[in-house]
């Protein structure tokens, strides 16, 4: 297996059990034995076995040998040989004693933790939340479609009530003009045959006229007659 990938699978198991300080080193200037050292360190024996095992599983898993495992019985200083790759996990006392870096540092690899490439299945699983994220898209732009839909009938409804109420008001208004023209010539009727009954009214007099004329007439016969 080409020394980057394989780099990458033991740094990614490194990661896996929370290894610290995880450093990757190219070695080909130093020796032709190995390309690459790489020291992490555990915080308890429990820990740097339990990521040296790790670390010798998962290349085995991608396809890769491993030459031996040295160092699990105390798990202070545990070393997994991978040929091309030697990897180094260590307690911090341990770590800081024998100063590896400095022996092995001269050419520091940068490698991003936790940067792994997506598997097939969650390569499948984004493509199957991407799908249903669209589902759930076109389900929204369906329902704002509906929605608007109906905004759009109400619109139209509230124009329909408002031309039939505007209509109403109007006839209702032009009926109550009419029956007010009405009222008022019948009022006008009224005042006019009120008016007529006065200018008649001065025609009672007439007999009161005609009795003076009678008083008129007695006298000069009882003038004559004497």
């Amino acid at each position: 297996m080409d020394p980057r990938k394989l780099q990458r699978v033991v740094v990614d198991a490194l990661d896996d059990i929370k290894a610290q300080d995880i450093r990757v080193f190219d070695t080909t200037a130093q020796t032709e034995l190995f390309d690459r050292v790489i020291i992490a360190t555990g915080t308890s024996n429990r820990q740097t076995r339990a990521l040296a095992t790790h670390v010798r599983d998962k290349v085995k898993e991608a396809g890769a040998p491993v030459r031996s495992l040295e160092g699990a019985d105390t798990g202070e200083w545990v070393l997994v040989d991978l040929g091309d790759i030697v990897v180094h996990v260590m307690q911090p006392a341990i770590r800081q004693y024998y100063n590896l870096e400095e022996i092995w540092g001269s050419k520091p690899v940068r490698l991003r933790i936790g940067a792994r490439a997506p598997t097939a299945a969650a390569t499948k699983r984004a493509s199957a939340g991407g799908k249903r994220t669209t589902a759930a898209t076109k389900r929204t732009t369906a329902a704002a479609k509906r929605t608007t839909g109906a905004a759009k009938g109400t619109s139209a409804g509230a124009k329909r009530t408002g031309a039939s109420a505007e209509h109403t008001g109007t006839k209702t208004g032009s009926a109550a003009s009419k029956r007010t023209t009405q009222a008022r010539k019948q009022a006008s009727a009224t005042t006019k045959r009120s008016a007529g009954a006065r200018q008649v009214a001065p025609a009672a007099k007439r007999p009161g006229t005609s009795s003076t004329t009678t008083t008129k007439r007695t006298s000069a016969k009882r003038a004559s007659k004497a």
